[in-house]
Order: structure tokens, then sequence, then C-alpha cells
């Protein structure tokens, strides 16, 4: 009698799409970003963006990009050429100006600013209206912003957009 040597392979059938495996799922993707996720984010491998807000380059942001570790917050580059839009939330900001001189009109106030500061958005009930400008429009005005979205969530941040950047063309 000849010996025969058998394999025998099954292949699972794909689990349904329940609240449970969807929350499985995430979490695996989460880890794997954590171990495998890029840790610096080059300027060259984002790409400007032209929103209502004005002109933006996001190197944080969990809607656009899920190739990082950090997924919780948004952080992004903007490009004032002469003001940007106009809108509230709740705040929590944190803003640091790294090129140029301007100005915001924070809540109907004046608020002066250059390379090197740092600009903050207060959480208050009612939100915090805000639009910022550029003092010197043709000259180069950069900052960049933090938002840490578990705050935005836990105070129930709205978005109104009261005017759109005048780049702004959608």
């Amino acid at each position: 009698m000849v010996e025969a040597e058998r394999t025998r392979t099954r292949e699972r059938e794909p689990l349904e799409e329940s609240p449970y495996e969807l929350l499985y799922k995430n979490r695996q993707e989460f880890l794997e970003r954590q171990e495998k996720g890029k840790i610096v984010i080059k300027q060259s491998d984002r790409e400007w963006d032209v929103s209502r807000q004005g002109r933006l380059l996001w190197f944080l942001n969990p809607l656009k990009y899920k190739d990082t570790p950090l997924q919780d917050r948004c952080f992004f580059l903007h490009d004032i050429r002469t003001h940007s839009g106009k809108h509230v939330h709740q705040g929590g900001l944190v803003i640091f100006v790294v090129e140029g001189k301007g100005y915001s009109i924070i809540d109907g106030e004046r608020v002066d600013w250059e390379e090197g500061d740092l600009i903050l958005l207060p959480v208050k009930p009612g939100g915090v209206e805000h639009q910022h400008f550029n003092a010197q429009p043709g000259k180069p005005c950069k900052w960049l912003a933090s938002i840490h979205l578990p705050i935005w969530d836990w105070v129930a941040s709205e978005l109104t957009q009261r005017e759109v950047a005048p780049d702004f063309t959608g």
C-alpha cells in the first residue's frame, strides 16, 4: 500500500462587517500605524488645499491622511496672502507664526502678531469668531496651527463659516 500525503487548507469565510468587527479592524489599523506610521512628515509629501478658510497644507488630518501614528489631531500650515476666511468655533486652537506679520480679529478685537509669536484661541461658550490678515500683502505670511480633536469633541465644537477666503473658488 502506498502512503499518500494530503494537505488540507481551508480558507476562512470573510467576517461580517459588524460593529464589533469594524472596531476590531480599527484597533488593528491603529496599532499598525503606531508601529509603522510616518514619524517625519515632509512638506513635499503633502499638497496645498484651497478651502473656505484659505490656503492650507495639512501635515496631520485624520480625514485626509491615514499614514501617521497620531490620528487625534490636526496640524496645518496656513499661507495668508491677504486674509483668511472668517469662522466661529469653540476655540482650543494653538497657532505659531513662522513667517511674516499680521493681525487677527478675534471676537471683534484686533490682535497683532509677527514671526515667532504664539496665538491661543480660548475655549469658550458660544465659540470664538476669528479672521486672520497679512499686514504686508505681497510678502509671505504663514503660521502653523494645531487642534487636539478629542477636545473639540468634548466641548461639542461647532464650525460655522461666516466669510470665505478670497482664494477660494469652490
